[in-house]
Order: structure tokens, then sequence, then C-alpha cells
């Protein structure tokens, strides 16, 4: 059960990456990276005025399992949660994932086996038609370190900040949901990223 499982998370990133690794000289680069199993989580919440202002245009923010999302009570922020199952290199490959969803009119943006890229900055998602959309930026990662036990290796990214990922994302977004909410110059969110391997 545990080698189909590590097989299938194999599988999911190299679907992800599968664009770098079919091109001239980005594929022998991109193949000497390693696909291997990871635990951890990435997680964040939405920035101050962020929750208001897309509720305003109807939209709410969903889990997909196994991600999740909660939001409190005050229904002024909420936390998106998923679980990293993969690394190739500085790409850490989530199950789950969320959604942007028009509460008025059913349109969604669904954002699928998040990889979050720290070298690359940015959310890279799959979308509901198979293909790849890197709809969050990171702007800035206030602090990193790395731990080494004894049998594994952990990476900790504390306080990284999110936008919509440029101009052009956020109007496919605005276009999408029937909304003017998003823009790329704001900051929606503030997350960290827990990633362990195996050494």
């Amino acid at each position: 059960m545990r080698r189909s499982r590590l097989a299938a998370v194999a599988a999911v990133v190299v679907a992800l990456t599968g664009g770098l690794l079919t091109s001239g000289p980005v594929a022998s680069a991109a193949t000497s990276v390693q696909t291997v199993p990871a635990s951890g989580t990435f997680t964040f919440s939405t920035a101050n005025g962020i929750l208001p202002t897309w509720a305003s245009d109807d939209i709410v923010l969903v889990g997909v399992s196994p991600g999740s999302v909660v939001t409190a009570a005050s229904n002024l922020s909420a936390r998106v949660s998923v679980p990293i199952v993969a690394k190739t290199g500085s790409a850490n490959a989530a199950a789950g994932g969320f959604r942007f969803y028009n509460s008025s009119t059913g349109a969604s943006v669904r954002c699928s086996n998040p990889t979050i890229d720290t070298r690359a900055r940015v959310v890279d998602c799959v979308l509901p038609g198979g293909k790849n959309a890197q709809i969050l930026r990171i702007s800035s990662i206030a602090k990193r370190s790395v731990v080494t036990g004894g049998s594994t290796v952990t990476w900790v990214y504390r306080k990284i900040v999110l936008r919509i990922n440029g101009q052009e994302m956020a109007d496919l977004l605005n276009s999408e949901l029937d909304s003017t909410a998003f823009s790329p110059y704001v900051t929606v969110g503030i997350g960290d990223l827990v990633v362990t391997r195996d050494l």
C-alpha cells in the first residue's frame, strides 16, 4: 500500500512538472532533480480586508479535500490548509486544494494539487481542464530555516506573503467569477510552509 501511494505521489508531481521535462535544454537540468515523497503542510490566512472584499462580490473560499478552508466566526478571515505529499527541488506538491466560488452565479475557479515553489516564487495550480496556472505569486518570505534530524530534513518557511500573480491572472479570475474583486497589487494572504522528507 505504501508503495502504491509513493507511485501515485510521483505520478502527480511528474504530471505537474511535465512541461519542464519535455523541452530542450531545460529537460536535462530538470531530470537531475528527483521527486521524493514528503510530508508537511502549506497554510495561509487571508490578509486583512480580503475576505470582506471578496464577499462583497459573493466570492467565497471553499476547500478541496484533503485540503480545507476554515472561515472565522467573524467572517473577516479564512485559513486555507493543504497537505504536502512530494518534493522536487524547490517545488513542494500538495494534495487537495481550494477554490474561489461565486455563491450567486455558481461559477468557480479551482486550484487543485497546488505546487508551492519557493525558488520560482509561485503557487502553481491544476485547473479543472488539466491546464496548469500560476494563480498566486510569493512576493516575500520573511524567514527560512532547515532542520536536520537523524533520518529526516525539514524546511520551514514563515510569513510567506501571497498576491494574485499579475494583472492577467487577476483579469482571468474576475472574468471567470463575474467579479471586480481581484487585483495583483494587494496582499491576499500570509502563510507558512513546512516540508519534511527522509534523508
